[in-house]
């Protein structure tokens, strides 16, 4: 048998002490994996719960004060009690000790023993009526020739000491200090063993003088029961201390929910009336501050609930007016187109003043019925019936549409239209009729305050959404007026005579269009620099959009960048676009 080496065994306990700690630094990741969580879940409630509860930080922010001021005074009187105790104590040690230190010197120099065994009997007598053993503050003795005398000392007595005292228990400060003095009296604070246990202790000294040698007399004071009154006082200011800051927490949480609950009562009524459920009301109890709050309160309500009815019935009916007027009127509308379309197409042979009428006639008509279409399209948003038909769509190829469309009116304008995309085809669900529909009025718009200028469509998307934006360079529009522009029947220039017609509904309906898509539509503008309108859509049907990949308000110098090129235009693209292949210049995909 192969007898094992003392290296081998070492190896080996080293090996199990790795394998080992490696346990236990596991055991303690897991566990401190599980603490962890738990101690931020834990922070999590608290801050919710100081944060959401109005109650709790009171009686929280209450309990802390009257902790801290419980502690302040506590430790204020443990203190005075402590010095009290300490200074009545040490007063009654000084007078003892001046009186025992009188008795010792009169028994000392009235003594006639001159042999040894009397001398020595007389001094033990002496001491031993020093001691306290069984008393409340028990006293006992430490007797020590003082060194260094220039008589001769007394060969027979030399030093005594109660039962375990020693000379070490006299601190060296307090021996040179008596050393020193003439016939005065020092004392100094020490700790004495009983029992294997630290007492608190006085050390009194002063000097005697037997038989020509001179003497250190130390009385050594316990007062461990003073130190025990000053802990039961301790233990029953922490304990009164505790009763009241429970007792005072549980008051504070009574009268703060007293007030608290009609005030949180309230704010779960006016979330439920917030909701819609108007015919939410307080309880109200008392005659009270709160009482009066609840039925204020009430009364607020039901105005409120009359007003919000009132209105809700008027918006009702007018838009039941327009929605009824609006389907009448197609009737004979239709009739008196069908009538303008006749002498609007016979108008060569009428003189020129019919000629001129017939030609009004058939326009105002054309705007009359536009007019209508958009009343009846208001009305359907209006009454919450407008749906969407969504279904994947090619968005370049619908602005492209739209531009064909309106290639007439931008030769009647004298603006040339420009289509930048950065890539030839982006699908977007959508519903094509509505979007075209927006497009249309923002091109439309862009053409008519273009002042013939060149107007540009950027079209671009990033990983949520899809941009287009519709950049004029014609008269502009102050910021006032950009806030203003999709409210319906607004106009920046009332008197400024229209070119392309319109009812002032287009940009109010385009408006409802974006919003049925979960989209954006802003505009931004400069007198005198043109104008811009951006319209952002998410690439997936109630998709949320993030950030546009189209800019809406041009940088300095009205440079634009497609495609990680530059043009001439407004801003497309943001850094959270990819960048594209490096051609010489943006491909334009079209001109109108």
């Amino acid at each position: 048998m192969r007898r094992e080496r003392p290296r081998d065994r070492a190896r080996l306990y080293r090996a199990r002490l790795a394998v080992g700690s490696r346990r236990a630094l596991r055991a303690l990741g897991r566990g401190l994996a599980g603490i962890v969580p738990a101690v931020a879940s834990l922070r999590g409630s608290f801050m919710r719960r100081w944060r959401r509860s109005l109650q709790f930080r009171t009686v929280l922010i209450t309990l802390v004060l009257t902790f801290v001021s419980f502690l302040g005074v506590g430790a204020y009187l443990s203190n005075q009690i402590a010095n009290n105790l300490f200074e009545e104590r040490l007063a009654q040690a000084e007078l003892e000790t001046r009186q025992a230190v009188e008795q010792v010197q009169e028994t000392f120099d009235g003594a006639q023993a001159t042999d040894q065994q009397s001398v020595l009997k007389l001094v033990n007598d002496t001491l031993d009526q020093l001691e306290r053993r069984e008393s409340t503050s028990p006293r006992q003795y430490v007797f020590l020739a003082v060194p260094n005398q220039d008589q001769p000392r007394n060969r027979w007595v030399d030093s005594r000491a109660s039962y375990l005292r020693t000379e070490n228990d006299i601190p060296v400060t307090l021996r040179e200090a008596v050393q020193n003095s003439q016939q005065e009296q020092y004392w100094q604070s020490v700790a004495l063993t009983v029992d294997n246990q630290a007492h608190p202790a006085i050390a009194v000294g002063n000097k005697v003088s037997f038989a020509g040698t001179v003497y250190e007399l130390y009385l050594l004071y316990d007062i461990q029961s003073a130190q025990q009154t000053l802990d039961d006082m301790q233990n029953v200011l922490w304990f009164g201390a505790v009763f009241l800051l429970l007792l005072i927490g549980a008051i504070v949480w009574i009268v703060t929910r007293s007030v608290v609950s009609p005030v949180g009562h309230a704010a779960a009524v006016s979330e439920k009336l917030a909701s819609g459920q108007l015919e939410e009301r307080m309880a109200v109890k008392g005659e009270d501050e709160v009482a009066r709050l609840g039925a204020a309160f009430n009364h607020m309500a039901a105005n409120l609930q009359d007003q919000i009815t009132a209105l809700a019935t008027l918006s009702h009916m007018q838009q039941r007016f327009v929605s009824d007027v609006s389907h009448e009127l197609r009737t004979p509308i239709t009739t008196v187109r069908m009538a303008a379309e006749v002498l609007y197409d016979a108008r060569e042979g009428f003189d020129p003043v019919t000629k001129r009428s017939a030609e009004l006639l058939y326009h105002q008509v054309e705007r009359f019925q536009a007019l209508l279409n958009d009343l009846l399209e208001i009305s359907r948003f209006d009454a919450g019936v407008a749906v969407l038909d969504s279904e994947a769509q090619d968005m370049v190829a619908v602005v492209r549409a739209v531009i064909e469309t309106a290639a007439p009116i931008a030769a009647e304008c004298g603006s040339e239209v420009k289509l930048y995309a950065r890539t030839p085809s982006i699908i977007v669900e959508m519903d094509a009729r509505r979007i075209e529909r927006v497009l249309r009025n923002l091109l439309l718009n862009a053409l008519e305050h273009g002042e013939g200028r060149p107007v540009e469509i950027f079209v671009a998307a990033n990983a949520d959404a899809v941009g287009v934006s519709v950049r004029d360079h014609g008269i502009g529009m102050s910021p006032s007026e950009a806030a203003r522009v999709f409210d319906r029947f607004w106009r920046a220039d009332p008197s400024r005579a229209r070119k392309t017609g319109g009812s002032g509904l287009g940009l109010s309906i385009s408006t409802e269009d974006v919003k049925l898509h979960s989209g954006w539509l802003q505009a931004w503008g400069r007198p005198r620099q043109g104008s811009c309108f951006r319209l952002t859509l998410p690439l997936r049907a109630q998709g949320k959009i993030i950030d546009s990949p189209v800019a809406l308000e041009p940088p300095q110098g009205d440079a634009a960048l497609v495609g990680g090129q530059t043009t001439r235009g407004v801003v497309v693209g943001t850094p959270v676009l990819p960048p594209a292949p490096p051609p010489s210049q943006p491909r334009r995909e079209e001109d109108a």
